[in-house]
């Protein structure tokens, strides 16, 4: 990890390829998370970050994976019968695990008049996943 004097370091990638989120929009109903997990996982594409809603009886999956396992993800899925909503690239950034982090880097986001439109963490370490309105003055506004 990048150290910085902030809260955080901005990461571009993941495993160095595109870090994309997929969005699947199931029913809200027993075993769907299951079959979105053995569909991925047949096709052997590792989940990297994961953020699960559910509301109006539908439940929205967000998906974090490199680029090369996103499109198999979404062959995949979409083979499960298992429809992909949206698919968009995002920023993955390494943060520091105090108090005020996420203020500070939203802070800094809004500054640079860039829309944080989704957020969540990834597995196995103390990142956040982001989509912003313009992902170019993002990355440019964090480093």
């Amino acid at each position: 990890m990048r150290r910085s004097r902030r809260g955080w370091a901005p990461r571009c990638s993941v495993r160095g390829s595109v870090p994309r989120d997929l969005t699947v929009i199931l029913k809200n109903e027993p075993g769907q998370l299951a079959a979105l997990g053995e569909a991925t996982g047949r096709a052997g594409v590792n989940i990297q970050g994961l953020a699960a809603f559910t509301g109006e009886g539908r439940g929205v999956i967000h998906l974090l994976f490199d680029d090369d396992d996103a499109e198999r993800a979404e062959q995949a899925l979409r083979a499960a019968r298992l429809g992909v909503a949206d698919d968009r690239e995002v920023l993955v950034i390494d943060i520091h695990d105090r108090p005020g982090t996420l203020g500070e880097l939203a802070r800094t986001l809004g500054e640079a008049n860039v829309n944080i439109e989704l957020a969540y963490t990834t597995f196995g370490g103390v990142r956040l996943v982001i989509a912003t309105d313009d992902l170019d003055n993002a990355r440019a506004a964090l480093e």
